[in-house]
C-alpha cells in the first residue's frame, strides 16, 4: 500500500540569512519563520477542512522543526512526534561558520568538502553516506507504521536532499538541481521500497519565498 509523505523544511532562522551552518545547533525559528510557519499551518488546516486528511505529524527534534510543525500538529489536533533520526547532518566543526570561515580555518577540510566526496566527514561530523542511510532508515518505520496513510514529516533541507535523491536515483556525489524552501511542501510517494515524487517546493502559502537556498558559494551540500 501507498504511503504519502509531505516533507516540510523548517521556516526561516536568523542564521539561514546569513548562511551560516546550524547542522545539530539547535537555532529557533526568526520572526519571518514563525509567520511562515503560521501560514503554512494554515493552508494544511484549510486542506482538513476540505476532507484532506494527515493522519500523523512527525519532527526532528532541534527546535526550528518543532517551532514549524508544531502550529500543524495543533491545527490537526494530532500530537507531534518527534524523531532525532530525522535531524539535519551533523557538519562538526564546520558548524557556526560561514563559507568564508569554514575555508580560512579548515582550508584542507574545506578543499576535501569541494570534491563532493560523499565519505567526506567534517571534524566530528558525519559523513554525506553516513547522513543519507540515517535518514532514510529514519523514514523506513514511518512508513511501515502508516501504511495507505498521508502524513507529515517537519525536518530540514538536507534531509529533503537525501529524500529526493532516494526517490530520483540521483547519486550523492551529484550537483543538486531543484530547490530546499522555507516551509516548502515536497510530497513523495512510498510503495514497496521504493519513492515517487508527486510534487517538490510548493510554498503557495507563503507571499514569497525565503531566499536561503544555498550558501554565497556553491558548497557541495545541502546543510540545513
Amino acid at each position: 500500500m501507498t504511503t504519502q509523505i509531505l516533507f516540510i523544511r523548517h521556516g526561516e532562522t536568523d542564521w539561514n540569512r546569513i548562511k551560516r551552518i546550524q547542522g545539530h545547533i539547535d537555532i529557533p525559528l526568526a520572526t519571518t519563520g514563525l509567520a511562515q510557519a503560521q501560514r503554512l499551518a494554515r493552508r494544511i488546516a484549510s486542506e482538513a477542512e476540505q476532507g484532506v486528511r494527515l493522519d500523523a505529524v512527525y519532527s526532528s527534534d532541534l527546535q526550528r522543526a518543532q517551532q514549524t510543525a508544531q502550529p500543524i500538529a495543533d491545527a490537526l489536533g494530532l500530537p507531534l512526534q518527534l524523531r532525532k533520526g530525522l535531524r539535519e547532518r551533523s557538519y562538526g566543526a564546520f558548524q557556526g561558520h560561514d563559507s568564508d570561515e569554514i575555508a580560512q580555518r579548515f582550508p584542507d577540510e574545506y578543499a576535501h568538502w569541494q570534491t563532493r566526496d560523499p565519505g567526506f566527514a567534517p571534524p566530528e561530523g558525519e559523513s554525506q553516506r553516513v547522513f543519507y542511510h540515517r535518514v532514510v532508515h529514519a523514514i523506513e518505520p514511518l512508513v511501515a507504521a502508516h501504511p495507505g496513510g498521508r502524513i507529515a514529516c517537519v525536518a530540514h533541507g538536507g534531509v529533503l536532499d537525501c529524500v529526493r535523491r532516494f526517490a530520483s536515483g540521483l547519486p550523492l556525489d551529484a550537483p543538486r538541481d531543484y530547490p530546499l524552501l522555507n516551509t516548502s511542501v515536497n510530497v513523495v510517494d512510498f510503495d514497496n521500497g521504493a519513492a515517487t515524487i508527486v510534487s517538490w517546493a510548493d510554498v503557495a502559502h507563503l507571499d514569497a519565498p525565503a531566499e536561503d537556498d544555498g550558501f554565497r558559494k556553491a558548497l557541495p551540500q545541502a546543510r540545513r
